[in-house]
């Protein structure tokens, strides 16, 4: 049975499409994608991902221990955060996630609710041996959004936080609408934005607070819809989609968060070590349709004749105003300006390889 996040009821009661994703009923859009995306864009967007996963890693071995689980490095500041693949021994990926060093010893990883399970039977089983301890706090936790460029000054109506001193990838310990809560300058938009993480207990004070002023602030909540349209406008993958079990790192153009310069001794680094010196076979590329149509999660890409690829995410971009995707093409053909066609609904239109992000001028506080 799917489970419901501590603020179901707030979004059956604003008139959500609720449906089920990664085991979770969760709302896909309150007044439409495509308003709801614009809104992230232009002003804010008040975002419930309650369904995320979070595990604490504490103890005097916790920096060694996710240094071997994760390809990125652990040793950043006390107060800071990073972005990581978590990789089998094949170089597959397990998932991707962020991480928040907490302490000295104490470190938060936030992990995708499709892959919660899964990851925390993975962690769970590397745990073993070593000095940590490892809780599952999915339960016990709610996160709670606000995203767009008006979210440091919507924001700071309800913490007494300095904001300001809150670089991008880093958080402090404070309160949000007199609640406990770790407040991070992270996101998943393109846009500056903070992340809170407060308990189960506290979501439905936050996300009152932050609605009840919604008149004043404008901020409109947001469903998973805009959530994906606007993580594909700015290039981030999503796993299940550009990434799972089948690609590695380095063909998901996510090489900048595999540290083999490092010397660490990480799971998967012989693989990955050999496909860097190698070069990969394939590599996900941003698509943009240069004729008619949307390309989607599995359209067929070609170079004359020959299937060269597959769209692994696509959508019509709201910000754009023209089709875009990821996709894997083999790595011949990756280079920025190739001509390709996809297949859709039986006729090829033409689309183009180009950079990512396809949308730039997002207002993402830069580290």
């Amino acid at each position: 049975m799917d489970r419901k996040t501590p603020l179901y009821d707030r979004h059956s009661a604003l008139g959500a499409r609720i449906e089920p994703f990664a085991g979770y009923l969760m709302p896909i859009q309150y007044s439409g994608i495509m308003a709801e995306h614009m809104a992230v864009r232009k002003k804010a967007g008040l975002f419930d991902l309650s369904h995320m996963g979070e595990f604490m890693v504490e103890g005097p071995g916790a920096l060694d221990f996710l240094d071997m689980l994760l390809t990125n490095n652990a040793d950043v500041e006390p107060g800071k955060a990073y972005y990581s693949t978590m990789c089998y021994p094949d170089g597959g990926i397990v998932d991707d996630l962020i991480v928040y060093r907490l302490s000295e010893s104490e470190y938060l990883m936030v992990v995708n609710a499709a892959n919660l399970d899964k990851d925390w039977a993975w962690v769970s089983s590397h745990a073993r041996g070593c000095d940590v301890r490892i809780t599952n706090r999915s339960d016990e936790t709610a996160l709670v959004a606000i995203q767009g460029p008006e979210a440091q000054k919507i924001a700071s109506k309800f913490t007494d936080t300095d904001l300001d001193s809150i670089p991008y990838y880093a958080h402090r310990s404070g309160a949000v609408a007199g609640r406990s809560a770790i407040i991070a300058r992270t996101g998943y938009t393109g846009e500056d934005g903070f992340e809170f993480y407060v308990s189960s207990g506290d979501a439905t004070a936050v996300w009152d607070a932050v609605m009840d002023d919604s008149a004043s602030s404008r901020i409109v909540p947001v469903g998973l819809g805009a959530r994906d349209t606007l993580r594909l406008e700015v290039g981030y993958v999503l796993y299940g989609n550009d990434i799972d079990h089948t690609t590695t790192p380095l063909e998901a153009k996510l090489g900048w968060v595999v540290k083999l310069a490092s010397g660490k001794d990480f799971i998967g680094r012989e693989v990955l070590a050999r496909q860097k010196e190698e070069g990969t076979a394939r590599s996900l590329v941003g698509l943009r349709v240069e004729g008619r149509g949307v390309i989607r999660h599995g359209t067929d890409l070609y170079s004359g004749e020959s299937r060269v690829g597959v769209v692994t995410s696509g959508t019509m971009a709201p910000a754009l105003g023209v089709s875009v995707g990821l996709g894997y093409v083999e790595k011949a053909l990756a280079k920025t300006g190739t001509p390709l066609e996809a297949e859709i609904r039986g006729s090829r239109v033409p689309v183009k390889v180009v950079k990512i992000p396809f949308y730039t001028t997002g207002s993402r506080r830069q580290a």
